[in-house]
């Protein structure tokens, strides 16, 4: 395949390049021949200089529309990852940049004439389903309706519906990940989902008292990198649609207590659903208990797919994606992009002083 640019090799845009997914999105792509240049737009530019990569600061919520046909006119593939998971409490800012800024951008994509749209769909877009068997991508993907998280994936994957019906020529790939960890993203994630309140002490192996062991706690996660080379494979492969990213096993109580070394406490779902409630409202964490909700909800991934046409398989195992998580969040070394960054001006005051699951 040729790049647009007149080059041999493959000319790829990443929108979100500088987070979880992203970084290592931009590595994977900088390690393979095929990929003559990377083009990763980001809110803020990192001063981190990847093999292959140059940078532009770029805003989808606020970027005109026509500014972005400039950055993908002759790019072979746009790998869409942008996602704002914060502030929880005013869901119209993340709208505004999840379903928004992603409408802009796949609208820029057919205008540019580029080939392949790779997008960053979720677990979090499959309606309710099983938790005892693994359902394929023809499973319902109308999310979690209480979870804005699930609520804007879902609505993107109606998007796509009419994007593919009137542009049968593009060439679009959904990917669709259980929870994504890696060591360097463990500080933005907690920032994101924990707040300033929970000690790093707290996930030291023996420290943890108990785990929960509610119904319905069983999920899958996956390594950044396993997620980064799904997308590469992606951009190389003639391949569309769907495809489910997880890997073994299924995390549930029984792993994090190990994991954590703590013992397994029974509690139904509606108490630790109060108290996150409670703690959501005061701005004590920023994680809304609605995405709680969710995971209790969704179903588990059938992965064949992927595996079998995409030719993907996992090299990290979900104790081993955890494990450099809970090692990140400990070391608190971060990436070198402002969203992995170990820690944020101010610190933990800081987070506190502009309220938590208040502000972007």
């Amino acid at each position: 395949m040729a790049s647009g640019s007149g080059n041999s090799g493959l000319r790829v845009v990443v929108v979100g390049a500088t987070g979880n997914v992203g970084t290592a999105v931009v590595e994977a792509l900088g390690e393979d021949p095929a990929v003559d240049s990377v083009l990763g737009l980001a809110r803020r530019v990192p001063r981190w200089s990847p093999p292959k990569t140059r940078w532009a600061g770029v805003d989808i919520a606020r970027v005109p529309e026509e500014a972005l046909v400039d950055h993908f006119r002759g790019a072979d593939a746009v790998i869409h990852l942008a996602w704002l998971f914060q502030p929880t409490h005013e869901p119209v800012i993340t709208w505004r940049t999840n379903v928004l800024g992603s409408t802009r951008v796949f609208d820029a994509v057919v205008r540019a004439g580029v080939g392949t749209l790779v997008h960053a769909s979720s677990v979090g877009a499959y309606s309710p389903g099983p938790k005892d068997r693994a359902v394929d991508e023809g499973w319902p993907t109308h999310g979690w309706p209480d979870a804005a998280y699930c609520r804007e994936k879902a609505y993107l994957e109606r998007v796509l519906d009419s994007l593919e019906r009137d542009h049968p020529d593009l060439r679009v790939v959904r990917m669709r990940p259980g929870f994504i960890f890696q060591h360097g993203s463990a500080p933005q994630q907690r920032r994101l989902f924990a707040g300033p309140l929970v000690p790093h002490t707290l996930v030291r192996p023996g420290t943890v008292p108990a785990v929960p062991d509610i119904p319905g706690l069983r999920f899958q996660v996956l390594h950044a990198r396993d997620a980064a080379e799904a997308y590469r494979l992606a951009v190389v492969r003639p391949v569309r649609g769907a495809f489910n990213l997880a890997a073994e096993p299924v995390v549930d109580p029984r792993l994090l207590s190990e994991l954590l070394r703590a013992r397994r406490v029974p509690l139904a779902a509606g108490p630790v659903r109060l108290a996150l409630s409670a703690f959501w409202r005061l701005h004590l964490v920023p994680a809304s208990p609605h995405l709680f909700e969710a995971v209790l909800r969704l179903p588990l991934m059938d992965t064949r797919r992927a595996r079998e046409e995409l030719g993907w398989s996992p090299r990290y195992s979900s104790r081993e994606a955890l494990g450099e998580f809970l090692a990140g969040l400990r070391a608190r070394t971060g990436l070198p992009t402002p969203p992995l960054a170990p820690r944020l001006p101010g610190g933990r005051a800081q987070e506190v002083m502009t309220g938590v699951g208040r502000r972007p």
